[in-house]
């Protein structure tokens, strides 16, 4: 006989796939699977063939399987990286790589975009000023730069949208990883018309906007059943973006936590909240949140966190928490440009070395520049005080310095949540939504992802926040064209 029921949530990110097992009554991880991915590109180049992803999503469900009675599994969801740019022919096979979210090649695309509508009528509409990252400056560069292959599209898709499409046979997208293209509007619910037009985008090549990332998106289809090993028929909804999926997790939206700030570490570093208001600034992406309810999720994403801080370690010889506060010393690991600020063309900076300046200190003042990068968006989110307590998660979360420095830069008490996949346990509550017809964000709340170890506040370092605030009109003087 099948176990209890249990549900598949994928986290198909940058660099890897995971896909978890969770038991759908009690949120208990039973299994966890990995695979990796490859990306390739220089010079601000970032592509990776999107039949690699899937082939990962196989192989983590998979190992993830191992062991367990595949007949229990009700239902599966992925989450994935944002604002990845994949074209598709006819049959459903990519015409190209998929454009990463961290390709910077489509800065002056986006450039001129904004100049088209203004930052203010942008932010009016999607709740975002375009910058190289957002899918419709990839858009605009495939356009220009590889013509035949935006004519040749039969179809547009998001990173998470391809691998939902390929597990159902259904073309949908949800709302959250929607906002992120800079062609849909969180205010109205839909894609914009007037900026499909704009864009030169027919909207017949995008898929439905499913209510949220909890929607049915349809079945597993046989064919995938047999490449993964499930049964087929079980429910696939609809999905949604990686940072949408953390927010289930953590339960925070319409039926949790509201006004309560995330900093997430890993390739990339965001803040974000689940929030009623929706800000307008230039400073975070107005992103709406995927279980609808007129939640918004406003967030700040900068390119550069743990990789460029490891690449910082490896350059000079050390482990990743061989590091003390860097003194005098500021580094600003723009290793891939930047995107918060905006400057795609960025490099690393260096200032304030002395002879004394030690390996460790550099190491530290790395993760300060970094952390210092991140933290800036915080005061942007709204309603977020220096009172309210940091939800720290990603995999910088479970390195001490890490953890250490953004306490010492924020001065804010921190929350450890238990759950380490986040992502991936967020879209096992959107497949327990699409199984059951609850709401994925009371399922995650049931579960119990956002808790964790509180650390109390320490005395927030202001020499430190301030030195590295001087070097900053340096960087953006270094990382314009």
């Amino acid at each position: 006989m099948p176990s209890s029921p249990a549900v598949i949530g994928v986290d198909s990110s940058t660099q890897s796939t995971k896909a978890v097992v969770v038991d759908a009554s009690s949120g208990r991880v039973l299994a966890t699977g990995r695979a990796a991915h490859t990306v390739t590109g220089t010079a601000g180049a970032r592509e990776s063939d999107p039949e690699q992803w899937w082939r990962a999503l196989a192989e983590a469900v998979a190992r993830a399987l191992a062991g367990l009675d595949a007949r229990a599994v009700t239902g599966i969801a992925v989450a994935g990286q944002q604002h990845g740019l994949v074209t598709l022919d006819a049959s459903g096979r990519p015409l190209r790589p998929a454009l990463l979210w961290n390709d910077t090649r489509s800065a002056p695309q986006a450039a001129a975009l904004t100049a088209k509508l203004g930052a203010e009528g942008w932010l009016a509409r999607t709740g975002s000023v375009p910058v190289a990252s957002m899918t419709a400056a990839k858009w605009r560069w495939l356009c220009e730069h590889e013509p035949r292959t935006a004519r040749a599209a039969a179809a547009v898709r998001l990173p998470h949208d391809f691998l939902t499409e390929r597990l159902s046979g259904t073309a949908a997208t949800d709302p959250g990883d929607a906002s992120g293209t800079c062609w849909y509007s969180p205010a109205t619910g839909a894609y914009d018309s007037g900026l499909l037009d704009l864009l030169e985008l027919d909207a017949a090549l995008l898929p439905a906007v499913a209510p949220t990332g909890a929607t049915r998106a349809g079945s597993l289809t046989a064919a995938a059943a047999r490449e993964l090993g499930l049964p087929e028929g079980i429910a696939v909804a609809a999905g949604t973006g990686d940072n949408m999926a953390a927010a289930v997790g953590l339960g925070l939206g319409g039926q949790g936590l509201l006004d309560h700030p995330v900093v997430s570490l890993g390739t990339s570093g965001t803040v974000f909240a689940a929030t009623r208001t929706r800000p307008a600034t230039a400073a975070l992406a107005g992103f709406a949140a995927t279980d609808g309810a007129g939640v918004h999720l406003p967030l700040g994403c900068t390119l550069n966190c743990t990789l460029a801080v490891d690449k910082v370690a490896a350059l000079l010889g050390l482990d990743r928490e061989d590091a003390v506060p860097g003194g005098e010393a500021v580094l600003l690991p723009y290793l891939d440009g930047e995107r918060t600020p905006d400057l795609p063309h960025a490099s690393g900076l260096l200032t304030g070395l002395r002879h004394a300046t030690t390996r460790q200190q550099l190491l530290g003042a790395a993760y300060e520049g970094a952390v210092f990068t991140v933290l800036r968006a915080l005061d942007a989110l709204p309603r977020t005080g220096e009172d309210v307590p940091l939800r720290l998660i990603g995999g910088g979360a479970r390195g001490r310095t890490w953890v250490e420095t953004v306490r010492r830069l924020s001065g804010r008490p921190v929350v450890l949540p238990r759950a380490t996949e986040l992502v991936a346990l967020g879209a096992a509550a959107l497949a327990a939504g699409a199984t059951t017809g609850e709401d994925p964000v009371a399922v995650a709340t049931n579960w119990g992802g956002g808790t964790g170890e509180t650390l109390p506040p320490v005395a927030r370092d202001r020499a430190a926040w301030d030195r590295i605030a001087a070097a900053l009109p340096a960087a953006g003087a270094l990382g314009r064209p």
